[in-house]
């Protein structure tokens, strides 16, 4: 039988950088605390998986300040976009697939 999850794609694997992702696609951009709060996610966890995202170069961060405040906010990058949309390409594709293992045995 032919892998039936070789498209799926392991950057998208954990629900946080599912979510950033998720999130930054219906969006222009989102900053950390928004992301932070949608998710109810810590800072640590936020912080590290929009690292694994940017090091795919998946988002794009950019910083500036705000009334003298630190902001930090996200955007996906075309890469990004192309990788999330073939990911849940190939989620609809295993979810729409005849695998039921009773079938196969009748």
């Amino acid at each position: 039988m032919k892998n039936i999850i070789s498209n799926i794609n392991k950057a998208f694997d954990h629900r946080i950088r599912l979510g950033i992702m998720s999130v930054l696609m219906v969006n222009e951009f989102a900053d950390f605390n928004t992301l932070k709060e949608l998710l109810g996610a810590t800072d640590g966890n936020i912080a590290s998986h929009t690292k694994a995202l940017e090091k795919q170069k998946y988002i794009k961060v950019e910083k500036s300040f705000i009334n003298r405040k630190p902001n930090t906010r996200y955007l996906a990058t075309e890469k990004g976009k192309k990788a999330f949309q073939e990911h849940l390409d190939a989620l609809e594709k295993l979810l729409s697939k005849d695998i039921s293992i009773e079938k196969k045995k009748k």
